[in-house]
């Protein structure tokens, strides 16, 4: 398999409802919950591109762009931006649907960078 080929087969995608146990007093969902989806489906993917154990280090970039409301369905969407030798990077972008129109738009994006261990921790190769 080649390395786009393996960049296509790990892109990952996620629905989730944003329910009111999720959102803050302006009923919008909590930043806090979408970073800590957003490093699920970025390490999820990272896992899936390498077949190997991942780690996060660091989350480089994460722009709000758009609040997002109580009441309307999330997709996550994960997919590899940068390969090095033992980390990746790893792209998620959050779009919102309304539920019950055909309106989808991007509310977030962020870059989550990825190392590659062994069982005693230590950095191994991606690919």
């Amino acid at each position: 398999m080649t390395t786009e080929e393996r960049i296509q087969a790990s892109e990952t995608r996620i629905f989730k409802t944003v329910f009111p146990n999720n959102t803050n007093h302006y009923d919008t969902l909590f930043g806090g919950s979408a970073m800590a989806m957003m490093d699920e489906v970025a390490f999820i993917t990272a896992t899936r591109f390498t077949r190997k154990r991942m780690v996060t280090v660091s989350s480089d970039r994460i722009d709000f762009n758009r609040p997002i409301p109580a009441g309307t369905i999330i997709e996550l969407i994960g997919s590899v931006s940068h390969i090095g030798n033992t980390s990746l990077k790893v792209l998620v972008e959050i779009y919102i649907e309304e539920m019950y129109s055909f309106v989808r738009e991007k509310a977030i994006t962020g870059t989550f960078t990825f190392v590659a261990i062994d069982e005693h921790k230590h950095p191994v190769s991606v690919l």
